[in-house]
């Protein structure tokens, strides 16, 4: 069949070389001139920066497209893991390192907090039965047809849907788990890899530390925009043809079933259309007249990010690849973010210095600083003054820390904000998750993978159907094409 795929986002991609290896014939459309949406690069003066996600976890899931085809993923996408997954910074002093392997983090918990370590392990063994038991249900699956409450997986998630802790919060079991408030703050802080508050989200998605700290944290070594580029390499291999610069404009329906698309006039007829752009982008401007627009309007919007990029003329020994400054009052900044839609003043900072492993990243003797607050999504706020406060906030909060004078090695500098990641990435007021899942079953009813008005529309990436985050997106690649394939037959 002809197939065309709006955007070239991760979950784009892996559904091109999914559907090419099927031996049909697809063609990519993206409005920028490069692939890979979200994840993308940026170069300032000789400094290299992946402005995108930065964690890699599952690595498993992009190995697969590439056996799919033949291929062995080490000859396009050498990874390592980490042995430190993250550094946490907290405001009152302590330094701690969430080791991957067991016995040293037990002795850091040991060394560092008044946490029971038994706790920490009980916790990630929830998290490894929470994410097995839901994983086939929630996340490799289209989660819509009443057929499926009849399979193996289902009636397993009906015997123990307990587990999954639905009526809780993530900061309420958190908690309740935990005695030290340090441990109780790191593990509060999984609500924002999908752009939610652990105040409001559901405990169920404490699963999430699961894939990063039992499974483990991977890097690329030529950095996270390797992922993009590799999986783009396999689908030219793979006769994918990719449009850049073309944006599309409209999905053409008729008689209940998506037939073609529109990019600047031009009218393309294809059998299936795939669509990995932001879903409240399609629903508003791509097929305006269907219901789909006022349900997703009415939804409260993920957060969204506040970005500084830094070429620092400077190295510190003290941060790891991965590094974070905590709030002293975290219930307070989420308050601020979701209820006040404004940054708080004293930001949670997330430090990515992809130079400590990607040398070449930076020039000898620097580091290329992604450096990152979470906001809310565009509201009609004043950016220029809240960045502008922020901005002084973040240095004189990383000062503090590591007792320095950042601002004097600042050589270069670009800031994107949520008006900025709308403009580049179709994220509807910057939201970078979509909807937001702060409420008990928002995390399990994202937007469905196909409409059933409107046939042959297919959706895949962060807006819809699982989630968010690099595994996810390509779970929804999955999810799409065992539905076509139901539907229309193949191997």
């Amino acid at each position: 069949m002809k197939i065309g795929i709006i955007g070239s986002g991760i979950a784009g991609l892996a559904a091109a070389v999914r559907m090419a290896v099927k031996g049909h014939e697809v063609t990519v459309y993206e409005k920028n001139n490069y692939p890979g949406g979200k994840i993308s690069e940026l170069y300032l003066k000789d400094y290299r920066f992946d402005t995108g996600p930065s964690l890699f976890t599952l690595p498993e899931l992009a190995e697969e497209l590439f056996r799919l085809c033949g291929e062995d993923m080490a000859d396009y996408l050498p990874y390592r893991r980490l042995d430190v997954n993250c550094k946490y910074f907290f405001p009152d002093g302590t330094l701690f390192n969430f080791y991957h392997d067991k016995e040293q983090l037990v002795e850091e918990i040991k060394d560092k907090t008044w946490e029971d370590p038994d706790h920490f392990i009980q916790r990630m063994q929830q998290a490894k039965e929470m994410y097995e038991l839901s994983a086939p249900v929630f996340i490799f699956s289209s989660f819509q047809k009443l057929s499926d409450f009849n399979t193996a997986p289902y009636r397993k998630l009906g015997r123990k849907l307990f587990k999954l802790d639905f009526f809780r919060t993530m900061h309420g079991a958190n908690r309740r788990d935990f005695r030290d408030s340090r441990i109780v703050q790191l593990f509060d802080r999984y609500a924002t890899y999908n752009g939610s508050s652990p105040y409001r989200a559901p405990a169920t998605l404490n699963m999430i530390a699961h894939l990063e700290n039992n499974i483990g944290s991977f890097f690329p070594e030529k950095g996270m925009y390797a992922i993009i580029h590799s999986i783009y390499l396999l689908a030219l291999k793979n006769e994918v043809k990719f449009c850049f610069g073309k944006k599309v404009e409209e999905i053409i329906t008729r008689n209940g079933k998506a037939t073609g698309l529109v990019y600047e006039g031009k009218a393309e007829d294809f059998d299936i259309v795939i669509s990995d752009s932001d879903v409240r982008y399609v629903a508003n401007y791509m097929i305006p007249e269907h219901p789909l627009r006022k349900r997703l309007n009415k939804l409260a919007p993920s957060s969204s990010a506040l970005v500084f990029y830094w070429g620092i003329r400077h190295t510190y020994s003290r941060l790891e690849l991965h590094n974070v400054l905590f709030s002293d009052n975290y219930k307070k900044e989420f308050k601020k973010i979701f209820d006040e839609k404004t940054l708080p003043d004293d930001p949670t900072i997330y430090i990515f210095i992809s130079s400590k492993l990607v040398k070449e990243d930076a020039p000898p003797g620097c580091e290329n600083w992604f450096v990152m607050v979470n906001a809310p999504a565009d509201d009609g706020q004043d950016w220029e003054e809240l960045i502008s406060r922020a901005r002084k906030n973040i240095i004189a909060k990383i000062n503090k820390t590591l007792n320095t004078a950042i601002e004097n090695y600042i050589e270069a500098e670009q800031i994107a904000n949520p008006q900025t990641i709308e403009e580049q990435t179709l994220s509807v007021d910057g939201a970078l998750y979509g909807p937001a899942s702060n409420s008990p079953m928002s995390a399990f009813l994202r937007h469905p993978n196909y409409l059933k008005q409107i046939n042959d529309l297919y959706f895949v990436g962060g807006s819809a159907h699982p989630g968010g985050g690099i595994p996810l997106c390509l779970a929804s690649a999955e999810i799409v094409e065992k539905e076509i394939t139901l539907k229309y037959g193949g191997k």
